[in-house]
This record gives structure tokens, sequence and C-alpha cells, in this order.
């Protein structure tokens, strides 16, 4: 299949999403399926206000029709929602091409915590966003379910998975952890306004607390919790070894799809502690024993309070969250996808003056 992807959101970011597509297209591509990726690299940019780390592409319409355009994809993927998303999805539109879109990041959400707006306020753009695709990719079936609510009811699943080699038990300590008195309580994550990370770092819990990324709020918490050790972001081997030196993983977010750095840590052998909020209760479940309650033993403590949270995380088995962690694979996550995208492509799925056609440059 001739597969394009669009995405605001691309290297040198680091966050779920671009892992997601960037670990997508790299199985898409070794199962022969022909990819065209268009994202901000191609365009000038400018910084996102308040992220500036974010870069977002600057008059990207023209340039990203005409590469889809030439490219002549059977069916468009739609990653984000921002200038790039909206220009491919114009496209699209004009020329009866079928595409998908995927709800990777909770706008609304993000968007209340920067402007102190209702969440309410942005969901009307969300929804003219994604009603035309034929399916809206999701992570788990309560954000799907949450959608249906919201008048989008044609989602279909796309989860995530790991790098089973690089995330495992069994890596050496970071050494700049192995000085500091235990537990060690690791949060990984963009260090930014929606994830909640004060209520993580104002817990009252023993232990040395940890925080592993990046973001527009990295300098302002290091002055206020100079008893935390930050450490900028890490990936590859250093991050899978950060999961490794930790006793605990501590998730306070409210606002994620998913949360990739749950299931590694997991696959780390690191039991979690978190919010009972979509994404926590669909990888740990509300009584920490899977998202249906049956696991054999339990890999994490969801609760509103957080510290309670970590107390009861502090006394789990980490060789029960390991196994379950290693369950996540991306190759089932790509059969999702594609699965998603082929029955997409079909000419049944067209809709009323959605004319499935070819485009010359």
């Amino acid at each position: 299949m001739r597969i394009a992807i669009c995405t605001d959101a691309w290297h040198p970011q680091v966050n779920g999403v671009v892992r997601s597509v960037s670990t997508t297209v790299g199985q898409l591509l070794e199962r022969g399926h022909e990819v065209e990726l268009i994202t901000p690299s191609q365009f000038r940019t400018m910084p996102l206000p308040g992220y500036s780390e974010i870069r977002l592409a600057l008059a990207p319409r023209f340039g990203t029709r005409r590469t889809l355009s030439d490219f002549a994809p059977d069916i468009v993927h739609i990653a984000t929602e921002g200038p790039i998303g909206w220009s491919a999805r114009g496209w699209c539109l004009a020329h009866g091409v079928p595409f998908t879109t995927a709800f990777h990041t909770r706008f609304p959400d993000y968007a209340a915590v920067r402007t102190g707006l209702s969440a309410e306020r942005f969901w009307p753009l969300m929804r003219r966003f994604h009603a035309p695709a034929r399916a809206v990719l999701v992570s788990t079936p309560t954000l799907g379910a949450e959608l249906e609510q919201r008048g989008l009811p044609h989602w279909k699943l796309w989860t995530r998975g790991i790098d089973h080699d690089l995330f495992r038990p069994g890596h050496a300590s970071l050494p700049q952890l192995g000085s500091y008195p235990g537990p060690v309580l690791l949060y990984v994550g963009r260090v930014a306004p929606e994830k909640n990370l004060p209520q993580f770092l104002d817990a009252a819990v023993p232990g040395h607390k940890v925080v592993v990324g990046d973001g527009p709020d990295l300098d302002a918490l290091r002055k206020r919790y100079p008893e935390v050790t930050f450490l900028g972001a890490l990936s590859g081997e250093a991050l899978a070894r950060a999961y490794c030196s930790a006793d605990v993983f501590v998730f306070p977010s409210r606002t994620d799809t998913f949360g990739l750095v749950l299931i590694e840590a997991l696959a780390c052998g690191l039991p979690v502690a978190a919010l009972p909020v979509p994404g926590p209760l669909d990888i740990i479940g509300r009584n920490g024993r899977g998202p249906a309650g049956d696991l054999p033993m339990t890999i994490g403590a969801l609760n509103e309070d957080l510290a309670l949270a970590i107390h009861q995380a502090l006394r789990l088995d980490g060789l029960a969250a390991a196994v379950i962690g290693a369950g996540y694979s991306w190759d089932r996550a790509t059969d999702q996808f594609l699965t998603a995208l082929q029955d997409a492509a079909k000419p049944t799925a067209a809709g009323p003056g959605q004319r499935r056609t070819k485009v010359a440059a």
C-alpha cells in the first residue's frame, strides 16, 4: 500500500507521538509498504508559544498538497491536529482521498491548562477535524468510548508496543542514582503544566524523587524542588537504565491518552503508582491487575491520593510488572494500524461525496 503519514510532531521532539509514528513507519517499511512522510523538517518553522522545543510548520499548505499529489497515496494517515494535519485534511477532502486520523493528545485538556479556559471550548474544533476521517485511531477502548460520547463514534484501536531488546529488567543502574537512599521514585515524561508533576513532587513519601524529561517547566521546578534530581531527557539504554535504577514509577498525569512510558517502566520490572484516569486505568487497571482485573499478580496501584498509591506500589513485586510489560508488541500494534488503514482505503468505505480518485501532480 502507498501510505502518506502527516505529522506536526517529529524529531528532535521527544514524546510519545514521535516515538509511536517513527516506530510504526519503520515497521511499515519492513513489511514492504511505500511510505511518504510529511513533517515539520520539510518547512520553515516557528516555536510553539510556551514550548520552544516544539516547532510548528509555517504555511505548510502548498508543500503538503504538492507532496501528496506527487505521491498519490492509497490512504493518508494524519497524526496531529496542527498546521500540517489541517493542510493534509483539506487536500484529502478536496480530492476524495480517504484518510484516517489519530487522537494522540488530549488537546482540549492541554489547552485548558495553558489558557485557563474550559476544555469544552476546544472540543468543537476537535470534532470538526476528526469527523470526516474514515476512522479515528485511539490507543485504548476507554478513549474510544469517550470519543463516542463526543460525537466521534468511528474509532479504531491502535495500541502501543515496546522495544523488547531495550526495555527489560537487568540493566545496570545509572551511576548518578546509585548514591541516593531508597526507595527511588521515578517520573519520565515531559516537564510541562499538563503533566501535573507537583502532585508527585509534593507527595509526602519516603525516598528520593527523580524526574527524567525536558519541557517548559524544567527550570522552574528545579528551583522549586532542589531536593529532587532532574536528569533532563534520556533515551535508549540510558533511559532503560533509569527505569532499572528505580523502585516505583510514578505517573501523575491526568491528560495522557495512553502513556507509553507506563509500559516501558513495567517491562523493566517497575511497578506503577498513578491516578485512576484513562491511560493508567487501561494498562494498570482499577485494582492494579489489568483493565479486566484478572491478572494473577498486582502490577501497580491507582489512587486519587498519589502518596497512598506510591506506598502501595512500593510493596509490589517487579517480576509481575516485567511479565505484563513484555506483552506489549509493536508488531501487534502495527497489525492494528494496517487493518484500520486497509479498511479505510476500501472503495466501499467511501461516504457520501467522498469519491475515491487518483490525483495528478
